[in-house]
């Protein structure tokens, strides 16, 4: 029977392909082991000579596309990857180093987790190889983690669990318990198909699934937009604004439902400069509702969280993990200090036992929270539908911009209508007397610019995206100089 899984890279084979020709220096010393064993001496010579290498894992530095960069790299042919003693105080001292350079971090685990010839005193280093990442991640920088096959136990459960972006080797076995312990501890085989990368990408648990002849393009693009400047950019001018007619309020609604509307994905095609699809929550949820990213508008930075309307049916309604996941990106824009973009699109939250029991009024209230204190730079672009708690969850930003036919209304202006009326029949009435369209709320202070659809984005989507496009760089530009308001600030805008 042939082997499912991928060929194994050695630390050394994967640190050529993904960085400049000739461009590492190790930063590594001989490992300090202390008295061992006579069994575990030959056991750690003996894997020496078989890996060539004087440790599970090799650290150091290089140019990745031009950029300097630090790199922690796993070596499985040593010991099977395995972290001791000696092999943390590798990796927390060149963490630590990375640090106080100011150096994005690429990490390459691959590991069978903790050194069982160690013991106890090897597991505990699980705590100070976190703390290290927690520490470079407060300052600010990157931390990207390519999952190789495997990746399991301790390491799994420390650094290779903390990347800002995680993504895995095709087919590699990526997961907490190795199926072998399993097997042994329960006389059963593990379940087929959980411990994969596909099936974690699948539960929200990494951002993608990505050869290694590809690791070097994405993390080189990644980096692009994490480490883009925030200082210094050049001012981008102000797109012309063109003249909005007044809008009948119900016909704005009509518009926003096209199902030929276009959405976040088509803003993106069209506007971006570029943009790195995000996955989940990194915590075992993901909703095809929300679509989070890495953009770049012109040279202009953000994290990016759309509702997309594709992502979004009947069946499947807007649920809580989609502010789940959207908190993630807020936490994320925080900790780089990027500047974030929200998109609200929604016909509105799920409405079902399911969200109820998955805590939607608290995602909502917890998202509201998030954005009014996040210290970073808000944008909040209304592109169509806004329909209830769900865009709301979305909507406090520094700016608000808004698509001639956007709305936002506390239900879909049918709900209101029966609310009110016990029918259907007023829903027009009810859209156009609560003041839930663009016009209506730049004149409440709510909107600050409002972007033209000539005569509807659905008849030029490719026109109309690269109008929002030049208008969120412009907007964003602007957000990055000046730096994020106050809650207090924000909160005002309601008043």
């Amino acid at each position: 029977m042939t082997d499912p899984s991928p060929a194994r890279l050695s630390a050394a084979e994967l640190i050529d392909l993904v960085l400049d020709g000739g461009s590492w220096r190790s930063w590594d010393t001989a490992p300090v082991r202390g008295a061992v064993d006579p069994a575990y001496a030959a056991e750690l010579d003996a894997a020496q000579e078989r890996s060539g290498a004087d440790e599970s894992v090799l650290t150091g530095e290089g140019l990745m596309r031009g950029r300097r960069v630090a790199v922690l790299m796993g070596e499985f042919a040593f010991l099977a990857g395995s972290i001791g003693r000696a092999a943390a105080d590798r990796l927390v001292s060149s963490i630590e180093r990375a640090t106080r350079e100011g150096l994005p971090l690429l990490a390459g685990p691959v590991s069978g987790g903790t050194r069982m010839q160690e013991g106890t005193p090897a597991f505990v280093q699980m705590v100070r190889i976190s703390e290290a990442v927690a520490a470079h991640r407060k300052a600010g920088l990157p931390y990207l983690v390519y999952l190789r096959h495997p990746t399991t136990g301790g390491v799994m459960a420390s650094w290779g669990s903390l990347g800002h972006v995680t993504v895995a080797e095709p087919g590699a076995l990526v997961g907490f318990l190795g199926p072998r312990v399993y097997e042994a501890l329960y006389g059963k085989p593990f379940p087929e198909g959980v411990q994969t990368a596909e099936n974690l990408f699948a539960h929200g648990i990494i951002d993608g699934v990505v050869a290694p002849a590809d690791v070097p393009d994405l993390l080189g693009r990644a980096l692009d937009i994490l480490m883009a400047p925030r200082e210094g950019i050049a001012a981008v001018p102000a797109p012309p604004e063109e003249p909005v007619p007044e809008v009948d309020t119900w016909d704005a609604v009509i518009r926003s439902r096209r199902r030929d509307r276009p959405g976040v994905r088509r803003l993106l095609r069209y506007a971006a400069s570029d943009a790195i699809p995000l996955n989940g929550t990194g915590q075992g949820e993901q909703d095809p509702g929300l679509l989070i990213a890495l953009v770049r508008f012109g040279d202009v930075p953000c994290v990016f969280l759309g509702q997309d309307r594709r992502g979004q049916t009947y069946d499947r309604p807007m649920g809580p993990e989609a502010l789940r996941e959207a908190r993630r990106g807020m936490h994320l824009a925080e900790e780089l200090g990027l500047p974030l973009v929200t998109v609200i699109d929604t016909q509105g939250a799920a409405l079902s036992a399911d969200a109820e029991n998955g805590g939607l009024a608290g995602e909502i209230a917890r998202c509201l929270a998030d954005l009014v204190t996040l210290r970073a730079p808000t944008l909040c672009l209304m592109l169509g539908e806004g329909s209830g708690g769900g865009a709301l969850a979305l909507l406090p930003a520094d700016r608000v911009v808004a698509a001639q036919h956007a709305w936002l209304s506390p239900l879909p202006p049918e709900g209101a209508s029966a609310i009110v009326h016990r029918d259907l029949s007023h829903a027009a009435d009810m859209a156009r007397s609560q003041h839930v369209g663009a016009l209506d709320l730049r004149a409440i202070g709510t909107v600050d610019r409002i972007v033209a659809e000539l005569p509807d984005a659905a008849d030029e989507p490719e026109e109309f995206c690269a109008r929002v496009g030049a208008v969120l760089q412009h907007e964003l530009a602007g957000l990055i100089e000046r730096g994020p308001s106050t809650p207090a600030e924000r909160a005002a805008r309601y008043v």
